[in-house]
């Protein structure tokens, strides 16, 4: 069963995106994708070649998501820091994601940083700058590649 926040409740963009973030941490994948617009746009501005840079609509931001779960286990979200801005539905995170990748037991501890937008209850735009040159080649990041 999804746990994905009903559109009608429209939450404020800080309390969706914590929403999502308890969602990734109980690897429900499909509930966080939920929480997406049909038309979201998710963004990498610095994924290296060949990985993908931008991922338009809530199919795609699906398939890319789908195995995620198999790579990373991620266990927590520390030092999580929302800014607001003066963008209505606008906010800036800063975070941390820790656990462990699942194919070596290595453990996982990216910093992240996200430009995200959410309008009528739904993400519509999240900008994710994680630096996916962190993760060793073999790694976890490879599944964003494809090599699955």
């Amino acid at each position: 069963m999804t746990t994905a926040m009903p559109p009608a409740t429209a939450p404020r963009p800080a309390d969706l995106f914590r929403h999502g973030l308890r969602l990734l941490l109980d690897k429900d994948i499909p509930a966080w994708v939920a929480l997406w617009d049909d038309h979201g746009v998710l963004e990498f501005p610095f994924a290296p070649d060949g990985w993908p840079k931008r991922l338009e609509g809530r199919a795609a931001v699906s398939e890319y998501m789908r195995h995620y779960p198999d790579h990373i286990d991620l266990r927590d979200f520390p030092d999580l820091r929302i800014h607001e801005t003066g963008e209505a539905g606008t906010i800036v995170v800063e975070m941390r994601g820790v656990g462990r990748l699942v194919q070596t037991g290595a453990p996982f501890d990216m910093t992240y940083i996200a430009v995200v937008t959410v309008a009528d209850g739904r993400i519509t735009h999240y900008r994710d700058y994680w630096n996916p040159l962190a993760v060793p080649r073999g790694g976890a990041a490879d599944f964003t590649r494809g090599d699955r």
